[in-house]
Parts: structure tokens; C-alpha cells; sequence
């Protein structure tokens, strides 16, 4: 069962309260799946990948489920863009359709996932499955959501995995709001076509950004504001990745002038 609601924006305060299902369901699943689990992919200094030898079955778990937040746009709270023509798509930089057609700003990002079949040792990619993922901008706001960006759907997008079961979007860095650690929320489905109808969705989870890579980009002009909220937090203290973040850690390369990419390997 996957928990809808979770983080707050500047604007509507604290958060954690809307977490807390969340963190009782991933300590179950933590206790299920045993603490001797080996991480698909670690994160590297800036310019370096990092990726850990291929898992056996018994060190293969589903991604730890996490809450979708209060600002998923799947229909679930209010707005569904997962039925909008133009979803599906993999420059996420720009709103789509009758949307006011803005943009993020931001350092390039591409984000790619590989969603593999935890039941075969995460040797088995899922083909044709696809993914919905979004985060927020730079200013630490969510399209459709919030103040100033409700006409926008930017940072929002579907992809089809590939015959290796990958998805690919290009956008921009996140920036960091308080209360909360740099992240991406993905929802994965058997399906395009569950994912466009927004229906039957199998995992929900959250990618981190490793410290480093934060620290790098928001020394960059535009993400001053996440300066000072990153100073706050750690990933050991966040609400969602305190009780384990290995397997959600994205492996980095690139920089802030050629952009980063961020690669994570999602077992379902």
C-alpha cells in the first residue's frame, strides 16, 4: 500500500508529521528483508562512478516504499497531469500543454533509473514497465502545487523502461527546502498504460543526492536559499532516509558546468 502524503514546502510548514506512516512501513519492510543488504549502486566524488558487483538473490529487495507527498500529481490529491497529453516524455524541463509553458532553471540533470526484477536477483530487467517521476525546482517549489508555479507541470514526465530496463530524464538539480534532503519521488508501473490511466501502481520510492554533489551544485548561482537548508540536515536525520539510504543513493558523475547525471538501479 503506498502513503500519499508527505513533506511540506516553505510555505506549509513542517512535514515529518506527514512521514511518519511512511518510516513504520519501510522499518517492516527493513526487518523483512534482513540487514545484510548490498547496495546496487554507491556514489563516488565528483567525476566518478561507483557501482557495487552484481547482487545474488538473497541480497536483492524491492526499493524501499516510501510516501508520494502531498504534491504527486498522479490524481490522489487533486490534480492528475499522469492524463495529460504530453506526459510522456523525457526532457522534463518544461510544462506541456495548456500549461503556462515555463521552465526550470537549474543545473542540468539527467536522471536515469533501471528497474530490475527483484525475484531474479536483480539479474532480470523489467521491460516495458514505466516510470512517473518528479521533483521540486531549484526554489524548492512543486509544479501544480505551489505558490507562483500552479499553472507550471514542469519537473513532471513518463518514460517507458527500454529492452534493459532503464528510463531516462533530462532535467534540472533540485533544490534543497528545509525540513527535507535533496530528493526525487518516482512511482513505477507494470505498464505505459497504467502509468497514462494512473492506475495499478506496483512501487513508490525516493532518490537521494549523496552531500558532495549537493554542496557542489549549490554553490552555483540561483540555489542560495539551499545553501543555508542543507547546513540543517543530514540524510542520517531526514525523515524519509534515516532508517537506511543505501539503496536509494544515486550514483553521480559529471559537473556543475557539463551538468550530472544520476543513476539508481530500482528493484520491484
Amino acid at each position: 500500500m503506498n502513503g500519499r502524503h508527505d513533506e511540506g514546502l516553505p510555505e506549509h510548514g513542517g512535514g515529518l508529521s506527514h512521514d511518519l506512516p511512511a518510516l513504520a512501513r519501510r522499518r517492516m519492510i527493513r526487518l523483512m528483508a534482513g540487514a545484510s543488504l548490498v547496495p546496487l549502486l554507491g556514489c563516488t566524488p565528483e567525476g566518478k562512478t561507483s557501482a557495487a558487483p552484481s547482487p545474488s538473490s538473497a541480497a536483492c529487495a524491492e526499493i524501499p516504499e516510501e510516501t508520494a507527498g502531498p504534491y504527486p500529481g498522479d490524481g490522489s490529491n487533486g490534480v492528475n497531469v499522469l492524463k495529460e497529453s504530453g506526459v510522456v516524455r523525457s526532457d522534463i524541463t518544461r510544462s506541456f500543454g495548456d500549461s503556462a509553458g515555463g521552465t526550470a532553471d537549474g543545473v542540468p540533470l539527467t536522471i536515469t533509473l533501471t528497474v530490475v526484477d527483484a525475484a531474479s536477483g536483480c539479474g532480470t530487467p523489467k521491460r516495458s514497465a514505466a516510470v512517473y517521476l518528479w521533483h521540486c525546482d531549484r526554489e524548492g517549489a512543486y509544479s501544480l502545487y505551489s505558490e507562483g508555479v500552479t499553472d507550471e507541470n514542469y519537473l513532471r514526465g513518463v518514460q517507458e523502461t527500454d529492452e534493459n530496463g532503464r528510463v531516462t530524464f533530462r532535467s534540472v538539480f533540485p533544490g534543497c527546502y528545509p525540513g527535507r534532503w535533496p530528493h526525487v519521488h518516482f512511482e513505477v508501473y507494470g505498464s505505459l498504460a497504467d502509468a497514462t490511466a494512473a492506475t495499478s501502481i506496483t512501487n513508490t520510492s525516493q532518490l537521494a543526492f549523496p552531500k558532495d554533489v549537493c554542496d557542489t551544485v549549490y554553490a552555483t548561482d540561483g540555489y542560495r536559499a539551499s545553501v543555508r537548508n542543507l547546513s540543517s540536515l543530514s540524510l542520517e536525520e531526514d525523515g524519509i532516509f534515516s532508517d537506511g539510504h543505501d539503496r536509494q543513493l544515486a550514483a553521480m558523475t559529471g559537473s556543475t558546468g557539463d551538468g550530472y547525471t544520476a543513476a539508481l538501479t530500482v528493484p520491484v
